[in-house]
């Protein structure tokens, strides 16, 4: 498998059901609201660590990091945490600046697939800079493709994409990435920051949401 290969991430095939909720710990009151424990915590940390290697290849001295937001600021913190550990531990230190942009293109489990920025929509900041983008997931790439338009218009040196789930849907945007976490079936996933109308981000582990807890949280 080449390096290429490597980037495009751990494939999760269709009939991965997940491990037993009894065999891990989490938040109780999410009992009846979760069907089983997708991607454990240490599992995600492992790959997020292997990501963070591939963008110190990538990168020269410094980059910019656009965090997405909410779902992407636990993805983000892990990889810069380890994006510092590694250069402290080697030769080549990667000076990294984050800055953070807050999209919404969920209502319940239905994507929006438009491009809605809360607040400021200057992203100037970016000017001739080594960007790399952090979301935490990805599906068509609608709402990731306008945003690299938007992106682009403030002209940065370089843009980079990185996305820890790739979800198989119709017209999915593998060629949007640069680097990914895990490629997943189309269910929808809550935990590790990821949410359901804001709830279950407290969730360490990647789990899938259950009927009663899409009922339970449904606006």
């Amino acid at each position: 498998m080449d390096n290429a290969e490597m980037k495009r991430g751990i494939v999760i095939e269709d009939d991965w059901p997940g491990y037993s909720l009894e065999l891990f710990t989490y938040p109780e009151h999410y009992h009846e609201d979760i069907e089983s424990v997708y991607i454990p915590h240490g599992v995600i940390n492992d790959r997020v660590e292997r990501l963070a290697r591939y963008v110190m290849d990538d990168f020269g001295d410094n980059i910019m990091v656009l965090c997405v937001l909410k779902g992407g600021y636990k993805f983000c913190s892990d990889l810069v945490e380890f994006i510092k550990v590694l250069g402290r531990n080697s030769n080549k230190y990667l000076e990294t600046r984050v800055e953070f942009i807050r999209l919404k293109s969920y209502l319940n489990d239905q994507s929006t697939e438009e491009l809605h920025i809360i607040g400021s929509r200057d992203l100037s900041f970016l000017r001739g800079k080594s960007v790399l983008i952090v979301e935490a997931i990805v599906d068509t790439g609608k709402t990731m493709k306008a945003l690299l338009q938007h992106v682009e218009t403030f002209e940065p040196k370089m843009v980079k994409v990185a996305g820890l789930l790739v979800k198989r849907v119709p017209n999915m945007a593998e060629d949007l990435t640069d680097y990914v976490g895990f490629e997943i079936p189309n269910h929808f996933v809550v935990g590790y920051a990821l949410d359901y109308n804001e709830y279950f981000r407290d969730l360490n582990h990647i789990c899938v949401i259950s009927e009663t807890g899409k009922m339970k949280y449904k606006v």
